[in-house]
């Protein structure tokens, strides 16, 4: 009977331990296994960090060589539109014995190679004859008595010219001023 009864307490014993009544048993990680955990954790996050911050530096590295070479090479394209203006000029200068005509027809020939390559390079004249002053624009050099409406262009003394929308070169103008 003895062995009926140990088999009895350890069916007991384990039926025990299948509903959890069994002692407590710690399943939380110790301090140190939290410390490891956190440290591995924190290398992670270095790590991480350390290769963000080394991405970031090349993006900035590239940005600035991308930044230099366009500030380098940013009148090539103009450059370029130039030479054929340039070999023009040096064909007129070629010529032996060259006609007031054939000057004149070269000279026309190579302005509007100039004027194709100034509007190719989006860089535009401004004539401002007849409209009024505008100081964003144009550059008094003096002012006379006409019988135009005060502050307006009479007289433009030398043409101004933009790149898109920003001035170049001012034009210089005189400027209607009322009479006395």
């Amino acid at each position: 009977m003895q062995t009926q009864d140990k088999e009895t307490i350890s069916e007991t014993s384990t039926d025990n331990t299948d509903e959890g009544t069994s002692p407590h048993v710690d399943t939380e990680p110790s301090l140190q296994e939290t410390i490891r955990l956190a440290e591995l954790k924190a290398e992670e996050h270095h790590d991480a960090w350390l290769r963000a911050k080394a991405e970031t530096d090349n993006v900035r590295r590239r940005a600035q060589e991308d930044i230099a070479k366009a500030a380098k090479f940013a009148v090539e394209r103009f450059a370029g539109e130039l030479l054929a203006v340039k070999d023009s000029l040096e064909a007129a200068l070629a010529t032996e014995a060259p006609s007031v005509d054939s000057m004149k027809a070269g000279t026309e020939l190579t302005l509007r190679q100039l004027v194709a390559a100034f509007e190719k390079s989006n860089l535009s004249e401004l004539n401002p004859l007849g409209e009024k002053f505008d100081p964003h624009f144009h550059q008094a050099i003096s002012m006379v008595e006409t019988e135009q409406e005060p502050g307006t262009v009479v007289t433009v003394l030398q043409k101004g010219y933009l790149i898109a929308d920003r001035v170049l070169r001012p034009a210089l103008v005189i400027v209607s001023k009322a009479k006395a």
